[in-house]
């Protein structure tokens, strides 16, 4: 089943509901931009899924992604947000403002946060919110050649 897009009100009340189960779901958050779900985007959600119960996705919203990447996003948030949650892998998904997660984090607690291994253990931003709430850090392997900066790319050049 895939996951409703919510407001973080909604989705923390949705998770405290299951977190009343038990045992308890491991709870696991994600998040990015989202923009040309492309085959990476898949297998990454895959991964993250693998590491808990339940897998929650972040959704940079559109102005958040607008000032760290110019002339993005492609598509908007609340279509790029349905479209993540339309995913197997993927059980909640909620748009966020802040340009990182941690607000994200501290609201949500997961027991992992999952992200691509772009990032490092050190040059991860939300590094310090993650372990301030107790989590895991799972950084995901990357499917080569597989961007949506390379696709985009390639659409450019192609024109």
């Amino acid at each position: 089943m895939s996951g409703p897009v919510l407001a973080l009100p909604a989705l923390l009340a949705a998770l405290e509901q299951a977190r009343t189960q038990h045992p308890a779901p491991c709870v696991v958050l994600t998040n990015g931009i989202f923009d040309l779900l492309h085959l990476g985007h898949l297998r990454a959600l895959r991964q993250a899924r693998a590491q808990g119960d339940l897998l929650v996705v972040g959704v940079n919203a559109d102005a958040s992604v607008a000032a760290q990447k110019p002339g993005r996003p492609i598509v908007p948030a609340a279509e790029r947000a349905e479209l993540v949650g339309a995913l197997e892998p993927v059980s909640y998904v909620v748009v966020f403002e802040e340009p990182t997660a941690d607000a994200l984090i501290r609201a949500i607690r997961p027991a992992v946060y999952a992200k691509g291994a772009d990032y490092t253990a050190e040059s991860l931003p939300e590094r310090q919110t993650v372990a301030e709430v107790g989590a895991r850090l799972a950084l995901l392997p990357l499917m080569p050649d597989h961007s949506t900066t390379r696709l985009l790319d390639r659409l450019r050049n192609t024109g």
